[in-house]
């Protein structure tokens, strides 16, 4: 029987530090991180991805500006824009993994799902927005998009300017996950939760409604990977392992740690929030529910057996 196993991309899967952010240069971005999937292509493993939107959201909101302003086109929710992300970025992975099934000759279907999250409208964090998304402004701009909008802008703690912050709840509901499972445990390959997943919470009829969110796209996958009754979850980074005292003189690569040493080590703030903190969160959600090990590491190095930090029972 195959195993299954998610893996949730990171945000160098499609951009890295310094580039624009061209088609051409996601495109081949992508399709090199699609190609370190090949140890799990050639072996006996069925397969359902999560990615991040950060960069590609931000700009999508930014062609909704511009064409609010300059032509007088509606711009759109957050939530618009998260599915639109997921479109547009699902569709970058089906075609970086079709040129690597192209070359290796492999026969496998791949499926992109516009997945919507479901989240508490009574979340604490609605009460707090903290995360920044779009473009930097002002302090006349942002207030006066704040009088017209009623969003909260914050200014930004590296005096960049002001952004728009919105709230970051929990999931608790995946939409469709029962498709996700049916679909990946007939051999398909599954593109879910982009982005953490369109928010969205339930309304007094029963039906859902969009909501201005971000949704931990690791936290996101790492459900969808419990609901699914997933093997094995990968968390892909742009570092190897996972280290404590990061970038200095005793800083220690982490092989192996406990969810108690994970958790200790997220109580002493070993690990930067935003950046290497959600994850292990997410790793941490995964082993607790399921018993199986989570593993965080760099796209390079999956099929290694020593790769990355594996987090444990």
């Amino acid at each position: 029987m195959k195993k299954l196993a998610v893996i949730a991309f990171g945000g160098n899967a499609l951009l890295r530090g310094g580039q624009k952010g061209t088609y051409k240069e996601q495109m081949e971005n992508v399709t090199e991180t699609c190609h370190s999937l090949l140890p799990f292509l050639k072996s006996d493993y069925n397969l359902v991805i999560g990615h991040g939107n950060g960069p590609q959201v931000g700009n999508v909101m930014l062609q909704h500006e511009a064409g609010s302003h300059q032509f007088g086109v509606p711009g759109m929710p957050i939530d618009f824009c998260v599915a639109e992300t997921q479109g547009l970025i699902g569709f970058m992975i089906e075609m970086g993994l079709g040129k690597v099934f192209a070359k290796e000759g492999i026969k496998r279907n791949v499926v992109t799902l516009v997945t919507q999250v479901v989240v508490d409208k009574e979340d604490p964090m609605f009460q707090n927005p903290t995360k920044p998304v779009g473009p930097y402004y002002t302090k006349e701009e942002a207030d006066k998009y704040a009088a017209e909008t009623g969003a909260v802008y914050k200014e930004d703690p590296k005096g960049r300017g002001w952004r728009k912050v919105v709230a970051s709840p929990k999931p608790i509901a995946i939409q469709n996950v029962e498709l996700v499972k049916q679909l990946a445990d007939q051999g398909h390959i599954v593109i879910t939760v982009g982005g953490g997943g369109i928010p969205v919470v339930e309304k007094a009829d029963g039906s859902l409604g969009g909501v201005e969110a971000v949704i931990d796209k690791d936290l996101a996958s790492a459900m969808t990977a419990i609901n699914i009754h997933a093997d094995e979850f990968y968390i892909l980074t742009d570092v190897p392992k996972v280290y404590i005292n990061f970038r200095k003189e005793n800083e220690q690569a982490l092989d192996t740690i406990t969810v108690a040493e994970a958790k200790k080590h997220l109580a002493d703030g070993q690990f930067t929030e935003g950046s290497m903190a959600p994850k292990v969160r997410a790793a941490i959600l995964f082993v607790e529910a399921t018993g199986h090990e989570a593993i965080i590491t760099e796209a390079t190095r999956l099929g290694d057996p020593t790769c990355g930090t594996r987090i444990v029972a």
